[in-house]
């Protein structure tokens, strides 16, 4: 697994212009069943592809975190909203709360996550390759496929049933 992920950066960055060039075809004419399609790509990539041998996700990003996730992170950490701000997060420059630092503060040596039950929206959502109206997050796709090797796979599998 930690080839595929050593590799991961350059094969996004040599598949990134035909990415590009797909994804703004499908942008301009998405096939009707373009939900049911992503679905069933994330569906099969994920019965063979086990987040818990990678987690480059959280050790190589961060994600944004919403006033409900806060919320809700506070309180299971028995904390008022501003101390869990003020102890983990940060201000990015699109005035989003991102962490302090990566990787995550609350991924284990065993990649397993500390807060898992009641982790971000981000987190529950990524690689966000199932999500209606796929074509929509074209670009953050185009930076998930340099993170996650499952990601890349469901893109890669797509260019092949989408022509």
């Amino acid at each position: 697994m930690q080839d595929i992920i050593d590799n991961l950066p350059k094969l996004a960055k040599d598949k990134h212009n035909e990415n590009k060039k797909f994804f703004q075809k499908l942008k301009k004419k998405p096939p009707k069943n373009l939900d049911y399609i992503m679905q069933e790509l994330h569906e099969e990539e994920f019965e063979q592809t086990d987040c818990l041998e990678c987690a480059n996700c959280c050790k190589t990003t961060g994600p944004l975190f919403t006033d409900k996730d806060i919320e809700r992170i506070a309180k299971f950490f028995r904390q008022k909203p501003q101390q869990f701000v003020e102890q983990y997060l940060r201000m990015d420059e699109d005035n989003d709360y991102v962490l302090q630092s990566v990787p995550c503060t609350f991924l284990g040596a065993d990649n397993y996550c500390s807060i898992y039950e009641v982790r971000p929206k981000a987190c529950r959502e990524f690689p966000h390759t199932d999500r209606k109206k796929f074509q929509q997050i074209s670009s953050l796709t185009l930076k998930n496929v340099a993170i996650c090797p499952a990601a890349f796979n469901i893109v890669e599998a797509m260019k092949r049933q989408i022509k």
